[in-house]
């Protein structure tokens, strides 16, 4: 038996080993990795740079704590802040963390509680980040949430105008939501939302967890809107697979933000910053994000010609390298299938397929990939009708 808690519905691959866009796996088969373990290697499997960056950390020093000043953490926390416009990063370990920071930074620098979220939104696991998300499937069994989130339609700004008030402390939003299906906000609902915002006194927190580090072409997705967030917060392709978060704020936040206001033990651990800081400086590389753009533009051009006609395909969205293909039929069996024809995918609810694949990409792994998905949609749903 396993000794794990069964929190996770486990494929039948186990890899062991992994390289660029491919997972080997122990059963001698290899697979086209189109996940990125889940919007977290961008850069594919162990990119040598960061591969290297870790190596050297590794023969210094692991972990001293965040008492000792650390010049790998300040390296990050400027390239974080100069790609982002914004002025301070505290790191954690994770997404969901970051989130944390996030939402207690703009209570206490509003002295406001109410966090405005949106359906279908995901924000992470914990009891804040559960409270934040708008998916009551992530809730379930778990009584109680904590208090004053509102959770309002995507995209909506007839609700948004009319549930700001004084108590709002933040408005929290993915540009695209990943876990909640890849719906990208509408350039006119954001920038309204954010002008929305400034008046009230409201803080605008954009969660890019999923969407940032490159994913969409630019350093952070809410870049391809005319918006100044007050926070955001990252993870997941920031490390590449070493596990680190931040959340990034402006500098007038600072004040709110002090000795004893918050911590975390591993946050921004030399190894992970190490890391995150060889990550940026491929991806925030200009002609780096320009070919990220134009593989972005191939993929959804190869997904409307191959998939766009077919009965079974509903709607093909998405922003970057990041797509969501609605079906008109469950999902997860094509996914299985997917697996068995050497393309591993991801669900983002129960009729969407999602397609992450690292930004490292090839064209000829894009049309690769589409075309097995054609294949595997035509057949699966021929044989279910």
């Amino acid at each position: 038996m396993s000794h794990l808690f069964p929190t996770y519905q486990r494929w039948e691959i186990e890899p062991e080993k992994a390289s660029g866009t491919v997972i080997y796996a122990k059963d001698g088969r290899e697979y086209l990795d189109f996940t990125s373990g889940i919007g977290v290697c961008n850069l594919g499997h162990r990119p040598e740079a960061v591969e290297q960056a870790v190596k050297e950390q590794l023969e210094l020093f692991w972990h001293v704590s965040n008492l000792f000043p650390q010049s790998i953490q300040e390296e990050a926390a400027t390239k974080l802040a100069a790609a982002s416009g914004l002025d301070y990063v505290f790191f954690a370990n994770s997404g969901a963390e970051a989130n944390e920071a996030a939402i207690k930074m703009a209570r206490k620098a509003t002295g406001r509680t109410k966090i405005i979220t949106f359906l279908q939104s995901f924000h992470g696991r914990t009891f804040a980040g559960m409270a934040a998300t708008g998916q009551e499937k992530i809730k379930q069994g778990f009584g109680s949430m904590l208090e004053t989130f509102i959770h309002l339609p995507f995209n909506d700004l007839e609700a948004l105008s009319k549930e700001i008030d004084s108590d709002t402390a933040a408005v929290m939003i993915e540009m695209v939501q990943g876990e909640g299906g890849i719906h990208v906000v509408t350039a006119d609902f954001i920038k309204e939302a954010s002008r929305i915002c400034t008046e009230n006194g409201v803080l605008l927190i954009v969660d890019e967890i999923q969407t940032g580090i490159g994913r969409t072409g630019k350093p952070f997705a809410f870049q391809h809107f005319d918006i100044s967030p007050d926070i955001i917060t990252v993870a997941k392709g920031l490390g590449n697979g070493l596990p680190i978060g931040a959340a990034i704020g402006k500098m007038e936040l600072a004040e709110h933000f002090g000795p004893g206001s918050h911590g975390s033990t591993f946050g921004g651990n030399p190894i992970s910053t190490a890391a995150a800081s060889a990550v940026m400086d491929i991806i925030f590389d200009e002609k780096y994000l320009t070919e990220v753009t134009a593989k972005g533009e191939l993929l959804f051009q190869l997904l409307d010609k191959e998939l766009g006609s077919l009965g079974a395909v509903k709607e093909i969205r998405g922003l970057g390298l990041m797509a969501g293909i609605e079906l008109t039929v469950a999902a997860p069996p094509i996914l299985a299938q997917l697996r068995k024809s050497g393309l591993i995918a991801l669900p983002a609810g129960e009729k969407v397929i999602r397609l992450l694949p690292p930004l490292s990409v090839s064209a000829e792994e894009l049309e690769k990939a589409v075309l097995i998905m054609k294949d595997n949609i035509v057949k699966t749903t021929v044989t279910a009708s």
